[in-house]
């Protein structure tokens, strides 16, 4: 589904620049400035699909650029300086509960599956 919405979106995006840029070549004078803001518009949203995080993941596994886990679930052990909070949740992907694991001195935040 989430497929279907950021291709939906993309090409809304692309739309609105290139609409954009057909303003901006066929009118003059100060009706320019809505071209230039709808290429704006456009660019925007194509930047967005292209950086949007579409599963949950750790802070750690973002900067070593691993692929997330089933739904970014963290299977490693747990290390010490993470604690396990009340917090539970049902993953919309997987539909399995999982807990959220933070360390108190970063707020740095990791999902494990609820065994």
């Amino acid at each position: 589904m989430f497929a279907r919405l950021r291709v939906l979106v993309g090409v809304a995006a692309l739309l609105v620049l290139l609409a954009g840029l057909a303003v901006l070549l066929t009118v003059s004078g100060a009706e320019r400035l809505t071209g230039l803001w709808l290429m704006v518009v456009g660019a925007a949203g194509l930047v967005a699909i292209a950086f949007e995080r579409t599963r949950y993941s750790s802070e750690a596994a973002e900067r070593s650029q691993e692929a997330p886990g089933e739904a970014g679930i963290d299977t490693s052990p747990p290390e010490a300086r993470f604690r396990a909070t009340d917090e539970r949740f049902i993953d919309p992907t997987t539909r399995r509960q999982l807990r959220v694991w933070v360390d108190p001195e970063s707020g740095e935040r990791r999902y494990r599956a609820d065994e």
